[in-house]
C-alpha cells in the first residue's frame, strides 16, 4: 500500500482528505512544515500533498527542500488568489496542483494517477518498455527510467520524464497542450493554463545548453511542442 504525506494546518482539509484516501493509502498527517520534512525523513513517502501556506515552514520552502534529496510526487493545494505560487511551485519541481476550495474525488482521481505515472515504472520490464531512446546527445533510458544527456544524468521529476518520453518517442512531431496533458495527466484537458508551459521552460533548463534557444525542445507557435535532434554544428 502506498504512503501519502498529507501536509496542511487547516483540520477540515486534513480529515476530508482522509476520508477519500484513507482506504487505499497509508497515510500520514502534519500540521507544519517542519513537522512534514521530519516525516520524509523517517518514512518512505510515495507521494505528498502539501498545502503552501503552513506555519514554520510553506509549502514552497519545503518543496525546495524535498527536491534536494526524493523525487516523489508532490501534488500543491493553494487558494485561487495565490496563482503566482502555483507557477512557483511548478517551476521549483511540484508535479501537480489544485486549488482550494476542491472536490475531494478530483484530488482522489489525480493522486491516483500521479501514482500510476510514476510506479508503472516499476512493473516487470517488457520488451518495448526496455529500449532506449536517443537523440542527439540525449538517451532515455526506460529500464531505469532516467534521462542522460552525454553521459550524465538529468535529474527530472516524474511528470517531466513522462513529458519528455512522450515527445521523444516520436521525434518531429508536434503535439498540442491538449494531447500532452492527456497523456501525462490521464485526464481530459478541460481549460487553458501554463502548467505545461511551466514544465516546459523546466525541462529546457535541465536539457538544453542555452534554454533561451533550445536545440532539442521546440515550440511551434500557435500549435504545441516537439523533440527534435538538434543540427550538426
Amino acid at each position: 500500500m502506498y504512503t501519502i504525506l498529507i501536509a496542511d494546518d487547516e483540520t477540515e482539509i486534513v480529515e476530508l482528505l482522509q476520508l477519500y484516501l484513507e482506504k487505499e493509502y497509508t497515510l500520514l498527517e502534519a500540521n507544519s512544515g517542519p513537522e512534514a520534512l521530519l516525516l520524509i525523513q523517517n518514512h518512505k513517502i510515495d507521494l505528498a500533498i502539501l498545502d503552501i501556506m503552513m506555519p514554520g515552514m510553506d509549502g514552497l520552502q519545503l518543496l525546495k527542500k524535498i527536491r534536494q534529496e526524493y523525487q516523489f510526487p508532490v501534488l500543491f493545494l493553494s487558494a485561487k488568489s495565490q496563482h503566482h505560487d502555483k507557477i512557483l511551485g511548478l517551476e521549483l519541481g511540484a508535479d501537480d496542483y489544485i486549488a482550494k476550495p476542491f472536490n475531494p474525488l478530483e484530488i482522489a482521481a489525480r493522486v491516483g494517477a500521479l501514482l500510476r505515472r510514476v510506479h508503472q515504472f516499476d512493473a516487470p520490464a517488457v520488451e518495448a518498455k526496455s529500449e532506449q531512446l536517443k537523440l542527439g546527445e540525449l538517451t532515455l533510458d526506460r529500464a531505469s527510467c532516467l534521462l542522460y544527456r552525454s553521459g550524465e544524468p538529468v535529474a527530472l521529476t516524474s511528470t517531466e520524464y513522462k513529458i519528455v518520453e512522450l515527445l521523444m518517442e516520436q521525434p518531429g512531431r508536434v503535439f498540442t497542450r491538449k494531447k500532452i496533458y492527456e497523456a501525462v495527466w490521464e485526464d481530459f484537458y478541460v481549460y487553458e493554463d501554463n502548467s505545461i508551459m511551466v514544465h516546459i521552460s523546466n525541462i529546457r533548463e535541465k536539457i538544453e545548453q542555452d534554454s533561451k534557444k533550445p536545440e532539442y525542445l521546440k515550440t511551434i507557435r500557435g500549435l504545441g511542442y516537439k523533440f527534435e535532434a538538434p543540427l550538426e554544428k
